[in-house]
């Protein structure tokens, strides 16, 4: 049987006393313009997790070895399909680093609605992987620490027709912060560790910096879609306890003049929340706030992971 990704354990929880310390915050008028665009943000992130072929739907993950590796649903397959595929739907075979999907004598593949009997499979590294698609079932191969994988999603997994919303703290906008941009030296790449068990570098464009409850706080910053926008990997006093012990991700906008706006109100749950076949990173080293962010969204009642 195919190795599933490494559970995630909870990160280290702060003294009970400590974590139920929040910053003293000024109060600030919730102005209906504001609470209307977080309100339309909230509900194109359900809508993303819903799509046909969002994280909801994610329902398998396996590393290939060098050579051939069966796929299908039968239990020994080195890529296991959920029932509704055939027992052997073909191969993925692995040559250096040339991926390749064979389909077995009479099972339908299609990619792009095209039938395919053999296809080279781009990596998600390329930001356009191949699609390989039969019945509900799709799946494609993408790259991680150097090793190729195959990723499983079925519009029909139970994770998509169970999902039951997610609780959010109110919102408020003293949780919406100003933050100085300090640049970090070009071509800067950190290691990040994920819930894979390894680390995996990405590149960190710098540090963010703002004040709240009357304290100067500092998140690395990281740069995961190449379009300038911030993407940070974060925990605080709330991990663990109201949110998801794996911490939380916020992105903002490509730094103007030194400054950008960290809106914790749309701080939000990892993909591993949802499916123990996702491959999310964790906060790096020093993105681990000592205050309790009360904004965002809270731990999914349904997580996959605790």
């Amino acid at each position: 049987m195919p190795a599933r990704p490494a559970r995630l354990a909870p990160l280290a929880l702060v003294p009970l006393a400590a974590a139920l310390l929040a910053p003293e915050l000024p109060a600030a008028e919730a102005d209906p313009a504001y609470l209307a665009e977080i309100e339309r943000w909230r509900q194109g992130r359900v809508e993303r997790l819903l799509r046909p072929d969002g994280w909801l739907s994610l329902v398998g993950f396996a590393w290939l070895e060098p050579g051939a590796n069966p796929i299908g649903s039968d239990p020994e397959a080195r890529v296991v399909l959920p029932a509704s595929a055939p027992a052997r739907l073909g191969v993925v075979s692995v040559e250096g680093d040339q991926v390749t999907f064979t389909a077995a004598p009479g099972a339908l593949a299609t990619s792009n609605g095209v039938p395919v009997s053999s296809l080279r499979l781009r990596s998600d590294a390329t930001g356009d992987p191949t699609l390989i698609t039969h019945g509900s079932v799709t799946f494609y191969r993408i790259d991680r620490g150097g090793r190729p994988a195959i990723r499983v999603k079925d519009s029909e997994a139970p994770a998509r027709k169970r999902f039951a919303g997610i609780d959010h703290f109110p919102v408020d906008p003293a949780w919406r912060v100003e933050a100085r941009f300090e640049p970090a030296p070009d071509a800067t790449t950190v290691e990040v560790p994920n819930v894979l068990g390894f680390a995996e570098k990405m590149p960190a464009p710098g540090h963010v910096v703002f004040e709240l409850g009357g304290k100067t706080h500092r998140l690395l910053a990281l740069d995961d879609t190449g379009d300038g926008r911030l993407f940070l990997v974060f925990a605080d006093r709330t991990t663990g306890r109201e949110t998801y012990g794996g911490g939380r991700f916020l992105y903002a906008d490509p730094p103007r003049e030194g400054r950008t706006v960290l809106d914790f109100n749309r701080a939000y749950n990892p993909p591993c929340v949802f499916s123990v076949y996702s491959t999310c990173p964790l906060p790096p080293p020093g993105n681990r706030l000592e205050i309790r962010i009360e904004a965002g969204e809270k731990t999914y009642a349904l997580a996959a992971h605790s």
